[in-house]
């Protein structure tokens, strides 16, 4: 699959649906771009490109064009609210939206109008981002691509066969394909890296407790995650400056300090301590060469730019993710149980029985799951008293062919940092002789995100990856 360079050396300029939120915000303060101009360009790329991706469940043009119309005004006015003030982007169809459907790509939700935005939700529009519209994922964030539910599958943009990943999957096809400067995504086991990955993108997983999951469809109520998905780190940092607050209606909300994630960024890694768990990915699975040879020349950029690589050795691989597995199951069919018994035909045949694995997970599996996590946690925290970050491939296969589910199944090089809920982003660190991408997956210390994303912002600046975007073209 041909890839397109974007030189922005060399034109002096990015097309507005290329552009990253940074570049846009810039133009927009500086009255060089219209949010209208910006929202239009990218309503008229979903118009003619999404017919191959289906990445959207939903566009809303019409109240995307009035928000824009208002953001002008408000800058205008002098009332400029900030780095997304004017921003278009996309929300998985998982987050509520007030008066709009919110249907969890499923035809149980399929009539599912909420009264109210999600918490995050309510915080962007406040910062004066645009919504475009909502986004395909897997159904109910568990089912898999699946062809078996009222709407298809999105595509993955690099090459349209293959699967861009989940359970985000309209989210990373979006981002990455320039139908959206960024999207919202939710995380229980890698559903927000795992797209990032095969889309090649940066995709952030927050400190569990750093965002609100109230009004967000839940899956699993101790690892669901929400974050963001841009095309940069640094987008993602902005993201959080205005996503990371304390919500007092969401149990799980940790009343913290938030850094200015943004102003993080930059000053060099000297003195950074990075931890390689090579186990996972050279013994505990394979990677795929090409996955390998990316990742380790990777490691030669971040040694160059000042921080020092050790390599460490954690629990088994398997063993987390097949307990983050068992805690999934068990609390997605405590959510999905009466539903399930009542209406089985409204769910698509492999969330159905993803989710029913959990009928059989007893009240004693399930306390026992819980202590051995809270071992395994202790593991990894004590692995980052001498070390700041750690570092792995974030998906050990680039993007299968759609509808491929022998090929990713195995262990999962995301779910340590679902299990111990620290901050993981991911981000493109090459791409293999076909064209699709390659990744690179950087954890931290928890509410140490600011770290996580200052780290990956560097790579990004001190590689050309971010220059180059799949070619599509109307057809």
């Amino acid at each position: 699959m041909p890839v397109e360079t974007i030189a922005r050396e060399e034109t002096g300029m990015t097309e507005p649906h290329f552009m990253t939120i940074a570049e846009a915000s810039s133009a927009i303060r500086a009255r060089t771009l219209s949010p209208v101009e910006l929202t239009q360009s990218f309503l008229n790329r979903i118009k003619a490109l999404d017919g191959q991706l289906d990445a959207y469940l939903m566009v809303l043009e019409e109240t995307a064009l009035a928000a824009a119309k208002q953001a002008e005004q408000e800058i205008a006015a002098g009332r400029w609210k900030g780095p997304l003030h004017g921003i278009p982007i996309g929300l998985k169809d998982i987050y509520n939206t007030a008066g709009v459907r919110t249907t969890g790509h499923s035809a149980l939700f399929r009539d599912h109008i909420p009264t109210d935005d999600a918490a995050t939700v309510t915080l962007l529009r406040e910062a004066g981002a645009i919504v475009l519209g909502k986004l395909a994922t897997w159904e109910f964030a568990i089912g898999g691509a699946s062809f078996d539910l009222p709407w298809p599958p999105a595509r993955n943009p690099w090459n349209t066969a293959h699967d861009p990943g989940g359970s985000s999957s309209g989210s990373g096809a979006a981002v990455a394909a320039g139908l959206a400067m960024a999207a919202m995504g939710t995380d229980t086991g890698g559903s927000i890296r795992g797209p990032a990955s095969w889309c090649g993108i940066a995709g952030h997983k927050p400190t569990y407790g750093y965002l609100s999951r109230r009004g967000i469809l839940p899956l699993s109520y101790s690892l669901d995650h929400a974050g963001p998905m841009c095309w940069t780190a640094e987008d993602c940092a902005l993201m959080m400056n205005v996503l990371a607050r304390h919500d007092k209606l969401d149990p799980a909300s940790a009343s913290v300090p938030v850094p200015d994630f943004a102003a993080s960024l930059g000053g060099g890694l000297a003195g950074v301590r990075i931890a390689v768990p090579r186990n996972f990915f050279e013994s505990d699975l394979t990677c795929e060469p090409e996955v390998l040879s990316a990742f380790n020349a990777a490691l030669d950029v971040f040694r160059s730019l000042g921080a020092t690589v050790t390599d460490i050795t954690l629990p088994p691989l398997g063993f987390i993710t097949d307990l983050v597995s068992l805690i999934t199951a068990a609390e997605a069919f405590a959510i999905h149980g009466n539903w399930l018994r009542e209406t089985p035909e409204l769910y698509g045949e492999r969330g159905r029985l993803r989710i029913m694995v959990g009928a059989f997970v007893s009240g004693e599996t399930l306390v026992n799951a819980h202590r051995e996590r809270a071992r395994l946690s202790a593991i990894v925290a004590a692995a980052l008293v001498d070390a700041d970050l750690l570092m792995m491939p974030t998906r050990h296969i680039v993007s299968p062919i759609l509808g491929d589910y022998d090929s990713a199944v195995g262990p999962s090089l995301t779910r340590p940092f679902n299990l111990t809920g620290y901050p993981a982003l991911s981000i493109c660190d090459g791409f293999n002789s076909t064209g699709l991408p390659t990744s690179l997956q950087i954890g931290g210390r928890p509410f140490e995100d600011h770290l996580v994303l200052k780290a990956g912002d560097a790579f990004e600046k001190a590689t050309g990856f971010r220059k180059i975007r799949p070619a599509l073209a109307a057809v």
